[in-house]
Protein backbone atom coordinates (compact mmCIF):
# COMPACT_ATOMS: atom_id res chain seq x y z
CA UNK A 1 0.00 0.00 0.00
CA UNK A 2 1.16 3.28 -0.76
CA UNK A 3 1.96 5.75 2.07
CA UNK A 4 0.59 9.42 2.27
CA UNK A 5 4.15 10.72 0.88
CA UNK A 6 3.88 12.88 -2.58
CA UNK A 7 5.28 10.55 -5.01
CA UNK A 8 4.24 7.88 -3.58
CA UNK A 9 1.35 6.99 -6.05
CA UNK A 10 3.02 8.52 -9.18
CA UNK A 11 2.16 12.21 -8.73
CA UNK A 12 5.59 13.22 -10.34
CA UNK A 13 4.62 11.12 -13.30
CA UNK A 14 1.78 13.74 -13.30
CA UNK A 15 4.18 17.23 -12.78
CA UNK A 16 6.36 15.59 -15.47
CA UNK A 17 3.48 15.63 -18.12
CA UNK A 18 2.23 18.95 -17.03
CA UNK A 19 5.41 20.45 -18.14
CA UNK A 20 5.81 18.09 -21.34
CA UNK A 21 2.83 18.73 -22.77
CA UNK A 22 2.73 22.78 -22.83
CA UNK A 23 6.13 22.53 -24.03
CA UNK A 24 4.95 20.26 -26.98
CA UNK A 25 2.63 23.03 -27.71
CA UNK A 26 4.77 25.97 -27.65
CA UNK A 27 7.49 23.50 -30.22
CA UNK A 28 4.32 23.26 -32.36
CA UNK A 29 3.99 27.13 -31.98
CA UNK A 30 7.55 28.59 -32.04
CA UNK A 31 8.87 25.94 -35.17
CA UNK A 32 5.63 26.23 -37.55
CA UNK A 33 7.07 25.82 -40.43
CA UNK A 34 10.03 24.17 -40.25
CA UNK A 35 9.16 21.04 -41.67
CA UNK A 36 9.86 22.26 -44.91
CA UNK A 37 7.56 19.62 -47.35
CA UNK A 38 6.25 20.32 -51.14
CA UNK A 39 2.93 22.13 -50.91
CA UNK A 40 1.02 18.71 -51.73
CA UNK A 41 2.66 17.08 -49.29
CA UNK A 42 1.64 20.05 -47.04
CA UNK A 43 -2.21 19.19 -47.79
CA UNK A 44 -1.41 15.10 -46.65
CA UNK A 45 0.25 16.38 -43.66
CA UNK A 46 -2.74 18.83 -42.71
CA UNK A 47 -5.37 15.84 -43.68
CA UNK A 48 -3.19 13.44 -41.05
CA UNK A 49 -3.28 15.79 -38.44
CA UNK A 50 -6.88 16.36 -38.49
CA UNK A 51 -7.10 12.38 -38.29
CA UNK A 52 -4.44 12.37 -35.60
CA UNK A 53 -6.43 15.27 -33.41
CA UNK A 54 -9.57 13.30 -33.69
CA UNK A 55 -8.44 10.21 -32.96
CA UNK A 56 -6.53 12.01 -29.95
CA UNK A 57 -10.04 13.69 -28.75
CA UNK A 58 -11.98 10.14 -29.38
CA UNK A 59 -8.97 7.95 -27.40
CA UNK A 60 -8.92 10.80 -24.48
CA UNK A 61 -12.29 11.46 -23.44
CA UNK A 62 -13.32 7.97 -24.06
CA UNK A 63 -10.94 6.53 -21.92
CA UNK A 64 -12.33 8.67 -19.25
CA UNK A 65 -15.65 8.33 -19.98
CA UNK A 66 -14.82 4.67 -20.05
CA UNK A 67 -13.50 4.14 -16.62
CA UNK A 68 -16.26 6.11 -15.14
CA UNK A 69 -15.66 6.50 -10.94
CA UNK A 70 -12.16 4.63 -11.79
CA UNK A 71 -10.41 7.65 -12.58
CA UNK A 72 -8.04 9.60 -11.15
CA UNK A 73 -5.36 12.17 -11.60
CA UNK A 74 -2.56 9.86 -10.85
CA UNK A 75 -1.50 6.13 -11.72
CA UNK A 76 -1.88 4.48 -9.03
CA UNK A 77 -5.32 2.92 -8.90
CA UNK A 78 -8.06 3.84 -6.52
CA UNK A 79 -8.75 1.59 -3.80
CA UNK A 80 -12.09 0.29 -4.09
CA UNK A 81 -11.79 0.63 -8.08
CA UNK A 82 -12.04 -2.29 -10.70
CA UNK A 83 -10.53 -3.39 -14.24
CA UNK A 84 -12.14 -1.66 -16.75
CA UNK A 85 -11.60 -3.34 -20.19
CA UNK A 86 -14.79 -2.84 -21.97
CA UNK A 87 -15.37 0.03 -24.85
CA UNK A 88 -11.59 1.92 -26.05
CA UNK A 89 -9.98 -0.06 -23.26
CA UNK A 90 -10.63 -3.39 -25.02
CA UNK A 91 -8.38 -1.56 -28.08
CA UNK A 92 -5.88 -0.28 -26.17
CA UNK A 93 -4.87 -0.43 -22.04
CA UNK A 94 -4.64 3.37 -22.39
CA UNK A 95 -6.62 5.11 -24.41
CA UNK A 96 -6.26 8.50 -22.50
CA UNK A 97 -2.31 8.41 -22.84
CA UNK A 98 -2.55 7.29 -26.63
CA UNK A 99 -5.34 10.18 -27.09
CA UNK A 100 -2.70 12.31 -25.29
CA UNK A 101 0.06 11.05 -27.84
CA UNK A 102 -2.29 11.21 -31.06
CA UNK A 103 -2.58 15.00 -30.29
CA UNK A 104 0.50 15.72 -29.52
CA UNK A 105 1.64 14.55 -33.15
CA UNK A 106 -1.73 15.80 -34.81
CA UNK A 107 -0.62 19.25 -33.93
CA UNK A 108 3.43 18.78 -34.65
CA UNK A 109 2.06 17.97 -38.46
CA UNK A 110 -0.48 20.44 -38.19
CA UNK A 111 2.09 23.41 -37.72
CA UNK A 112 4.40 21.54 -39.81
CA UNK A 113 6.84 21.76 -36.96
CA UNK A 114 9.58 19.35 -36.50
CA UNK A 115 10.44 20.32 -32.91
CA UNK A 116 6.86 19.61 -32.75
CA UNK A 117 7.49 15.89 -33.97
CA UNK A 118 10.36 15.60 -31.81
CA UNK A 119 8.55 16.28 -28.69
CA UNK A 120 5.38 13.96 -29.42
CA UNK A 121 8.10 11.49 -29.88
CA UNK A 122 9.51 12.19 -26.21
CA UNK A 123 5.83 12.49 -25.39
CA UNK A 124 5.47 8.96 -26.55
CA UNK A 125 8.55 7.47 -24.62
CA UNK A 126 6.82 9.09 -21.28
CA UNK A 127 3.98 7.61 -21.48
CA UNK A 128 5.40 4.06 -22.30
CA UNK A 129 7.76 4.65 -19.63
CA UNK A 130 4.56 6.01 -17.13
CA UNK A 131 2.04 3.08 -17.97
CA UNK A 132 4.91 0.68 -17.18
CA UNK A 133 4.89 1.92 -13.35
CA UNK A 134 0.63 2.07 -13.92
CA UNK A 135 1.01 -1.49 -15.25
CA UNK A 136 2.94 -2.68 -12.23
CA UNK A 137 0.21 -1.58 -9.59
CA UNK A 138 -2.50 -3.02 -11.99
CA UNK A 139 -1.16 -6.05 -11.99
CA UNK A 140 -0.52 -6.22 -8.17
CA UNK A 141 -4.24 -5.41 -7.76
CA UNK A 142 -6.01 -6.96 -10.79
CA UNK A 143 -5.88 -10.93 -10.92
CA UNK A 144 -6.73 -10.92 -14.42
CA UNK A 145 -4.50 -7.67 -15.50
CA UNK A 146 -1.57 -9.77 -16.85
CA UNK A 147 -3.73 -11.55 -19.09
CA UNK A 148 -5.53 -8.47 -20.37
CA UNK A 149 -1.84 -7.31 -21.00
CA UNK A 150 -1.63 -9.95 -23.50
CA UNK A 151 -4.67 -9.47 -25.10
CA UNK A 152 -4.82 -5.95 -25.79
CA UNK A 153 -2.04 -3.88 -27.20
CA UNK A 154 -0.37 -1.18 -24.81
CA UNK A 155 -1.17 2.74 -26.83
CA UNK A 156 -1.46 2.28 -30.66
CA UNK A 157 -4.38 -0.17 -31.36
CA UNK A 158 -3.31 -2.67 -33.19
CA UNK A 159 0.47 -1.85 -33.11
CA UNK A 160 1.74 -1.69 -29.88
Amino acid sequence: MSSGKFGAKGEWWVVAQFVLLPIALLADYYARGSLVVAPFVRYLLVGVSILCLAAGALFAFGGVLGLGRNLTAVPHPIDDGHMVQTGLYALVRHPIYAGIIFGTFGMALLFASLAGIVMAALILVFFDRKSRREEAWLTEKYAGYADYRLRVRKLIPFVY
